[in-house]
């Protein structure tokens, strides 16, 4: 496949996928999965009247963030409270709908107020996307809209709904699918969606404070590629070709209590790894490599409570930035010490993006800070919108950012 090789990241790692293009922005957190963009001329100041190339109007809310390919961007919509789920394209240039592929849901799926029907993000190898509707199944369809295959996984029923966004690597397509009291990670062909491995997790009854809504990632670490997941109290490794278990490392449960949810995908650098669990639950730092349970061996820190974390950081160098309900936070990433914090009145629930040096995320009200990154407070910008429910992430492509918020998109470009 023309697409398939890997990715030099901006942390010095390859990235095990299909995907190509720098300019592209073609999975939830970009190429590498870990919100890193090699892109240099965005901007970093915005408004409704400055800076702005487009603006559409979304029929209703949602939490997933758009992707890019080319000229071509995909967006899931749902509608209808869920009764319908789409997958949009749309042309770049202007926004305007290029097609649309719905599909019906009639069951009964549980969510979270602050929840979406479609809050995973699609992607794409440049070829075929890959979408996730939750308990409506998992979709794939070229690039002119044409149904190759789709699986129905079950239901997948949590009190707080599901967002895990389907990762790509080689020939497969990767997805956890939950939290529900079956939880697994599958792999699924990409030629015609069958099963190349699965891996089952615990699951408890939907109305368990016990989950996982991270996306797992993949990375290429001292020479290994590995497919890093946060699962509740513990983070594992697998081998994508197969499935089978490289590491683990405990450190994410509680101290004092069996709640266990996790939303933040795992960061990964050369000089190490950082895991947060949400709901006021701990934050560890690893040492990448190992074999077998390495918490004995290669854990090198852990902060046992922390603010609620949903949206995931980046690493940049020997620090980590983390996104807290509340704000921002800077980290060593070898000692865990906090360097500084930033509050965010409004509170952040959408992943950083890092490119050229600075750190772009937006508040739940669509306010975009643009910050140094660096060991020091420094912060650039501040920039607002429509004022609406913002929790999409941020999609930097060719020169532009797109921001999704539950009235508009937006394409920000100079």
């Amino acid at each position: 496949m023309r697409a398939s090789r890997f990715l030099l990241a901006l942390t010095g790692f390859f990235l095990a996928s299909s995907l190509t293009r720098a300019e592209n922005w073609p999975a939830w957190r970009g190429p590498t999965g870990q919100g890193l963009s090699t892109e240099t001329s965005l901007p970093t100041e915005w408004s409704p009247s400055k800076n702005v190339k487009w603006k559409i109007a979304l029929p209703d809310s949602g939490n997933s963030t758009p992707i890019v390919w080319g000229d071509k961007i995909f967006l899931t919509q749902s509608t209808e409270k869920g009764k319908k789920r789409s997958l949009w394209c749309l042309n770049r240039a202007d926004g305007s709908k290029l097609w649309e592929k719905a599909v019906s849901f009639d069951g009964q799926e549980p969510k979270h107020d602050t929840n979406t029907y479609c809050a995973a993000s699609p992607v794409t190898d440049g070829e075929r996307i890959v979408v996730s509707h939750g308990s409506a199944g998992v979709y794939c369809y070229d690039f002119t809209g044409k149904e190759l295959w789709h699986r129905e996984l079950g239901s997948c029923r949590h009190i707080w709904g599901n967002a895990s966004s389907p990762v790509l690597y080689k020939n497969l397509a990767i997805l956890n699918f939950g939290p529900n009291a079956k939880t697994f990670l599958l792999a699924m062909d990409l030629s015609d969606g069958t099963d190349a491995w699965k891996v089952a997790a615990e699951g408890k009854k939907e109305s368990d404070f016990f989950g996982s809504w991270s996306t797992p990632v993949l990375a290429e670490v001292k020479g290994r590629t590995e497919l890093v997941m946060t699962w509740p109290g513990v983070v594992k490794a697998y081998n994508p070709e197969n499935g089978s278990l490289l590491w683990g490392c405990t450190g994410l449960e509680k101290d004092k209590s069996a709640d266990r949810l996790t939303y933040a995908s795992p960061l990964i650098s050369t000089d190490g790894i950082v895991a947060a669990a949400g709901y006021g639950g701990p934050a560890i730092g690893i040492k990448p490599g190992g074999i077998g349970d390495i918490t004995a061996s290669h854990r090198l820190w852990r902060t046992p409570s922390n603010p609620q974390r949903i949206g995931s950081g980046v690493i940049a160098g020997e620090h980590a930035y983390l996104v807290n309900e509340p704000g921002l936070a800077c980290i060593e990433l070898k000692t865990g010490k906090e360097l500084w914090t930033k509050p965010i009145r409004e509170g952040v629930w959408g992943s950083i993006v890092l490119a050229d040096g600075k750190l772009y995320v937006a508040s739940q009200k669509g306010v975009a800070f643009v910050i140094e990154a660096k060991p020091e407070l420094k912060v650039l910008a501040q920039n607002a919108l429509d004022g609406a429910t913002t929790r999409a992430s941020l999609a930097p492509s060719q020169g532009c950012i797109l921001i999704r918020t539950y009235k508009n998109l937006w394409c920000i470009g100079k």
